[in-house]
């Protein structure tokens, strides 16, 4: 009951704020400055071949770099890290390259899955080389252990010194039971990255997760083209010696055929796998592999502009945008530039475009406002992840992060979707923001792909820090809701993550993309010129740390 005054309180003070700034002709001013022809240009800049596709650590990532700080300085931004626009964000580059098939043996014979098409992988540690010798191989469900579900897929099962395969995403995806983990919504127990942490805590030697695109949310060669060439990471005390030897993924094709040499039924397993009835097995297969690294340190850089407040001005909101892609792989015959036009030029391009907005104001905000280009999001977020373990302002300081990545192409929509709509009183921000617009929000059409931990948003909400990230909507002006998820799908199974992610006026629409623009101008201009701290709802998990922090802060 507490809560739902409380937010009935909140729409009332925020729509009043709203009504007043919407009809500030400052305000009016300032939001048409965030224009199609000037965001257009700027995205074509950072998704040319020019820009050799962004990669970290590369010819290509500091020409973006250097891009970002001379237009944040055209603009009249200050640099945002005490004096400087950049962050260090110390990396290191390891090449693993593992043998050219994995031979997976049985007592009715042996599955040879090559490199590529049948399985990938890695060592994350930072040693010339590891080998596993007669690994045996043990199904482990999900790989999940959650108390809170009653669920532990590990339970009575010996995985020391061994290998674990795994399914990807969580029980709930199967069952589609929305009292079950969290239905179709995906949860952290879903992420790949959860489940080689847990392989760890039960001493695995390595693991396997199976690649299924429907509950991944992504093809096979996502998988493949990500999981090799150079990998990134920040640089670990314990030289990563603490994770599994080997971290890797098979294709649905390939687990067939080792469940099959094993003398199991895949189908089956993986349909029990998501009921009480579940059950982890020994599979008596085993397999031998050797990989060698080339290790690489070097150095990349987040990118911080800053417009400072007025009264308010040691506290912040943070704009993000990860300018990083994949840059550029020699193996591939013809166009071999990852452009990462959509993913993420589009989000890169927005921050100059709403820096523009700010800009403009004649009355500045009261808070300031920091837009943060972050790097090696496509790494797994560590430059998001290296700034939230090391702020340049306290966390505590930081009334909320608004994260953009991979925008709309598909022109204007009469919602806008609301990743992890329910967890913060951010939300209330972004409805009153796009009822200005006349304009509806929605939860995630697609919570099964888990977008939630994907984008960078994710590192501060760690931390506690309340942190949003919308989407596209699907409810087009024009076309149908079904037409638009069937061309996102399109563009996710035939373009994400592959050199085809270009700029392409002919088809690109993105006037959509100015109108989203401008409700996360809205947003911002809204967190900016209040003194509270929106926070967590309750029952959510980061609320604890954040109150925590807050209580502790304010104590000292």
């Amino acid at each position: 009951m507490l809560n739902f005054l409380w937010k009935i309180t909140l729409l009332f003070i925020v729509s009043i704020c709203i009504a007043a700034c919407t009809e500030s002709a400052d305000y009016k001013r300032a939001a048409e400055k965030i224009d199609l022809e000037n965001y257009t240009a700027h995205l074509q800049t950072l998704a040319s071949d020019e820009f050799m596709g962004r990669a970290p650590s590369t010819p290509g990532g500091k020409k973006t770099i250097q891009y970002l700080k001379d237009e944040f300085t055209k603009l009249g931004l200050a640099p945002g890290n005490n004096g400087d626009f950049f962050q260090e964000v110390p990396l290191v580059s390891i090449v693993s390259t593992p043998e050219s098939e994995m031979v997976v043996k049985g007592n009715g014979g042996e599955v040879r899955l090559p490199l590529g098409s049948g399985y990938v992988g890695l060592t994350r540690r930072m040693v010339d080389a590891v080998e596993l010798e007669n690994s045996e191989m043990v199904f482990a469900g999900y790989g999940i252990v959650a108390p809170e579900f009653g669920w532990d897929d590990y339970k009575d099962l010996d995985v020391k010194g061994k290998t674990v395969i795994v399914m990807v995403n969580d029980p709930g995806f199967a069952t589609k039971d929305s009292s079950f983990f969290s239905g179709r919504t995906m949860t952290y127990y879903g992420r790949w990255t959860y489940k080689y942490e847990e392989a760890v805590r039960q001493g695995a030697d390595g693991i396997i997760i199976i690649h299924e695109t429907a509950p991944a949310g992504y093809p096979w060669f996502v998988v493949q083209s990500g999981w090799s060439g150079p990998e990134f990471y920040m640089v670990p005390e314990d030289r990563n010696m603490s994770r599994c030897k080997f971290e890797g993924w098979i294709s649905g094709q390939s687990a067939r055929k080792l469940f099959a040499l094993a003398g199991q039924n895949y189908t089956e397993l993986v349909v029990a796998a998501s009921t009480s009835e579940h059950q982890s097995i020994e599979l008596g297969l085993s397999y031998s592999l050797k990989l060698t690294n080339t290790i690489e340190n070097s150095t990349s850089y987040n990118v911080l502009a800053m417009i400072p407040g007025t009264d308010l001005k040691d506290e912040i909101i943070i704009y993000t945008a990860h300018w990083d892609h994949f840059g550029v792989n020699p193996e591939i015959d013809g166009d071999n530039i990852f452009n990462g036009a959509r993913d993420n030029a589009t989000g890169t391009a927005a921050l100059l475009s709403i820096a523009k907005g700010f800009k403009a104001l004649d009355k500045p905000v009261r808070r300031s406002v920091l837009f943060m280009a972050v790097t090696a999001e496509e790494q797994g977020l560590l430059g998001s992840a290296y700034y939230a373990a090391n702020p340049v302002y306290p966390l505590t300081k930081t009334a909320g992060v608004i994260n953009m990545d991979a925008l709309n192409i598909f022109g204007k929509m009469k919602d806008i979707t609301v990743v992890g709509l329910g967890n913060s009183e951010l939300d209330e921000y972004v409805e009153i923001a796009a009822k200005a617009q006349n304009r509806y929000i929605r939860p995630d059409p697609e919570p099964e792909k888990g977008l939630f931990f994907r984008s960078d948003h994710f590192s501060f909400a760690k931390q506690g820090v309340p942190a949003m990230y919308t989407k596209m909507g699907i409810d087009h002006i024009t076309k149908s809701q079904e037409e638009i998820l069937e061309a996102s799908a399109r563009w996710t199974s035939e373009l994400y993550h592959k050199p085809g992610d270009e700029y392409d006026a002919a088809t690109w629409d993105l006037t959509g993309t100015i109108e989203d623009l401008r409700l996360l101008f809205h947003v911002g201009y809204m967190l900016a010129n209040e003194s509270r701290f929106p926070n967590w709802y309750e029952g959510n998990a980061f609320k604890e740390k954040r109150d925590a922090d807050m209580n502790n802060s304010s104590g000292n």
